[in-house]
Order: C-alpha cells, then sequence, then structure tokens
C-alpha cells in the first residue's frame, strides 16, 4: 500500500508513545498465517495511548482491532487504514482484584487466565475477552458458554472522539447469546474484570488437564487453522452438516478441510487467504445443496481482495 497515512497520525499525535508501521504485515499475527499487510499498524504503549490517537484520528480513517489472530482471515489485499494490536505488559497484565475476581488484559491469553484464576482456586477458565465486534462470537462457546457469560462483570475501552478510557460495559449491557454480543461496535476493549466461584484447585487443574486433553484429541489445534469456521444452524450440527455433503478434506491449492474435525479448515502450507476463503465457500456451496441449510461464517474476514 502506498500512503502517507503513517505521517499523518504522527503529526496528529506528535506525543504518541507506541509504535506505528507502515504497510505492516498481518499474516505474522494471524492463525492461520496468510494475508496481507496493514495500512498502518498502531502498537499503542497503553490505554492512555490509544484513546490519545483514536480522539485525533480523522473520522475518515477506517479503524481495525485485531487480537490473537484465530477467527480471522486477512485477505490477501490487506487491510487500510489503522489497524490497532494490543500487546505488551500493559494490556496482557492478569490482575487479583479480590480472593474471587480477576481483571484481564485484553491481550492476556485465554490459558494464563485460566491458570492465574485456577492458582486462587477460581472455576472460571478460559473465559475470553476480545474487541467487540470483531472476536466477540467466541465468549458465548456452546459448552459451557452460559457460565462464561456470567463469570464477565464489567469491560473497559476506549472510543474515537472520546478522551480516555472511559467506556464501561457491564455484563448484562453485552447481552451474551451464542456467538453474539450486543457490545457497541465502537469501542475497543482494553481491559474486563471476571468473578469466579471458589472451588479446590486440585480438582479445577484436573478439570482443565481434562479439556485440554479432548480437544487436542477431536481439533487440529497444532495446525494452522483459525478454529471453528462457520456458526451451528438453528437445530445442526456445522461438522455434521460439512460431514454429510462429502466435504471432510476437500482441499482447495493448499487449503484443505480437516480430517480430524471438519468445521475447521486448515493452511497445509503456502495457502493463501483467497484459497482458505474460496474453500469455506464452496464447502458453503455443498452443504446448501446436500441440506438445504446455509451456513454462516463464524471466522471474520478482513480486508481487500489482492
Amino acid at each position: 500500500m502506498n500512503s502517507d497515512l503513517e505521517g499523518d497520525i504522527a503529526a496528529l499525535a506528535p506525543n504518541l508513545r507506541g509504535r506505528l508501521t507502515a504497510d505492516a504485515p498481518l499474516a505474522p499475527f494471524t492463525w492461520f498465517r496468510v494475508g496481507g499487510p496493514a495500512e498502518v499498524l498502531f502498537s499503542p504503549a497503553d490505554e492512555d495511548d490509544l484513546a490519545y490517537v483514536l480522539e485525533r484520528l480523522p473520522d475518515k480513517v477506517p479503524v481495525t482491532v485485531i487480537g490473537r489472530g484465530s477467527n480471522l482471515i486477512v485477505r490477501d489485499g490487506g487491510v487500510a487504514g489503522v489497524v490497532v494490536r494490543l500487546g505488551g505488559r500493559e494490556f496482557g497484565a492478569i490482575k487479583t482484584i479480590r480472593r474471587s475476581s480477576r481483571e484481564r488484559g485484553a491481550a492476556a491469553p485465554d490459558a494464563q487466565v485460566a491458570r492465574a484464576a485456577a492458582g486462587g482456586g477460581n472455576r472460571r477458565t478460559r473465559v475470553p475477552t476480545r474487541r467487540a465486534g470483531l472476536d466477540r462470537r467466541r465468549t458465548a462457546d456452546e459448552r459451557g458458554g452460559s457460565r462464561r457469560r456470567d463469570a464477565r462483570k464489567l469491560g473497559r475501552g476506549a472510543r474515537r472522539r472520546s478522551l480516555g478510557c472511559d467506556a464501561r460495559i457491564t455484563n448484562a449491557e453485552m447481552g451474551f447469546s451464542y456467538r453474539h454480543s450486543k457490545a457497541p461496535d465502537d469501542v475497543i476493549f482494553t481491559r474486563a474484570t471476571f468473578q469466579g466461584r471458589r472451588g479446590d484447585p486440585v480438582a479445577i487443574n484436573t478439570e482443565m488437564e481434562r479439556i485440554t486433553a479432548a480437544r487436542e484429541a477431536s481439533q487440529p489445534i497444532r495446525e494452522k487453522t483459525g478454529g471453528s469456521t462457520f456458526k451451528n444452524p438453528s437445530g445442526y450440527k456445522a461438522w455434521q452438516l460439512i460431514d454429510a455433503a462429502g466435504c471432510r478434506g476437500l482441499v482447495v491449492v493448499a487449503a484443505q478441510v480437516s480430517m480430524l474435525h471438519c468445521n475447521f479448515l486448515i493452511n497445509r502450507g503456502g495457502a493463501t487467504a483467497a484459497d482458505i476463503e474460496a474453500l469455506g465457500e464452496e464447502v458453503r456451496r455443498r452443504v446448501k445443496a446436500s441440506s438445504g441449510v446455509e451456513l454462516e461464517w463464524e471466522i471474520r474476514r478482513l480486508g481487500a481482495a489482492a
């Protein structure tokens, strides 16, 4: 992308403390390891730095937020405007508020949050904190989803044209449901507070190990994949529809429907974002032809085609 957006932002926000990178590759940040560059990648130093830049950005400049890169396809043409990626100690911290309450930074990995909760004897495992409008569907997983939703108490974040990280969204205001929330699309969540329930640390860790082993046995988590590709249609399981349509193992160039779990697409090595998206669309076509059911993408697709 040929753009002087980086220079424009630096001029508008001369006191920013984070990093601006023009034409920054995004593929290394996604689980699929595909996709084009960000016009400008912004890695804020902290919440104040994020709010400072957002307040000064012209409305015409699009802002996109990426998390840890799961559930995401960045198209090969890249993403115009500013792509915000939270990271580092400021956004990755996990703090104890009270004995059964934790505050989690938006960049803290699920596994670390789970271990922190289990270490304090809290029954709260793998509760994700995502940016509204990007990965928020993952907050309501079909297995234990209601328990995870109930654990979240308060989300905090920044809005454009607002001084400071003053957005605070309660659990009730999130309006969680399956693969969805009513959280405002214009909020970049920077942290969230979760309330756990007391339990036996040994029993909790044993259950976490059981869940991890079951997941590794049933999902291709060691592959380059984005996780579950399609939402479960009402009354159906997406993987069963895909399997019945004969799509298990289906290949488009170097993209493949997983043989282990056919609601997962994988990059076998050398696939482009276009290959993966084309494979997903072929799966949708075959499922619709065989069952009459139309699958809805769960994985978010960003940017422009090459």
